[in-house]
């Protein structure tokens, strides 16, 4: 089964080799080459996952990324020519799964792509059915679903498979390099400051009070851990 991919690229060359690539993996993919056009057919078309130009005409793709994620859990890679650190947490801190600097191979561009729909369950293969529950907390690995206290709480998949990992082994002390190994999936060179970024925007979302979390809990000088017992994570 493919997958319905949106790419927002503004440099036809790179356009015309993304959806090369991509197709090659028997995806069905749609090119755009500004911001506006982006958002248009991301609410008229709702790909599977979205290649986004962090540097579009109209409207700046980190806009589109901001719009995006208040309206749908669609994953979105950022392609960003901007390589300092600021700049690719700024991309997460809005809802980006995943960053790829330019200039890039295309063999990663589709190896990052399959990872990101096979964590969000559009890959086409049948997901492990399965639900984790931590306390109130309940993490379907089969609808890509989060529910606290009956409650759903919409992450990105980046997040959900941060969850997903941590939930499997509760209590368990995760380093931020595990985490990387366990979420990202292949070799690749991934700033430690980008877990912290995806679990502050967890407790944001799943916290009472992301200031005092009691079910995702830090580790001085270790990591994280998904707290065993807790009663209540928000109301």
């Amino acid at each position: 089964m493919s997958a319905r991919i949106l790419v927002a690229e503004d440099d036809e060359k790179q356009s015309r080799l993304i959806r090369i690539y991509l197709e090659r993996e028997g995806n069905a993919v749609q090119v755009v080459a500004d911001g506006r056009a982006a958002l248009d057919r991301a609410r008229s078309s709702k790909p599977d996952l979205i290649v986004l130009d962090v540097m579009l005409p109209l409207v700046d793709g980190l806009d589109v990324c901001r719009i995006l994620r208040t309206e749908s859990d669609v994953p979105i890679l950022l392609l960003t020519a901007r390589t300092t650190e600021e700049d690719m947490l700024l991309g997460l801190d809005l809802g980006a799964d995943d960053y790829l600097t330019k200039p890039y191979s295309p063999r990663e561009l589709t190896a990052r792509v399959r990872a990101l729909l096979r964590r969000s369950g559009k890959s086409g293969g049948a997901p492990e059915s399965a639900v984790l529950r931590v306390g109130e907390m309940e993490l379907d690995t089969a609808r890509f679903e989060v529910r606290v206290a009956g409650q759903p709480v919409t992450l990105t998949a980046k997040e959900f498979s941060i969850l997903e990992a941590l939930a499997r082994e509760p209590g368990r002390v995760f380093t931020r390099r595990q985490i990387i190994e366990r979420v990202f999936g292949y070799d690749r060179d991934v700033l430690e400051r980008t877990v912290d970024a995806h679990v502050m925007n967890l407790r944001r979302k799943l916290e009472a009070d992301p200031a005092r979390p009691r079910l995702l809990e830090t580790v001085y000088g270790r990591g994280y851990r998904l707290a065993d017992a807790v009663d209540s994570a928000r109301p």
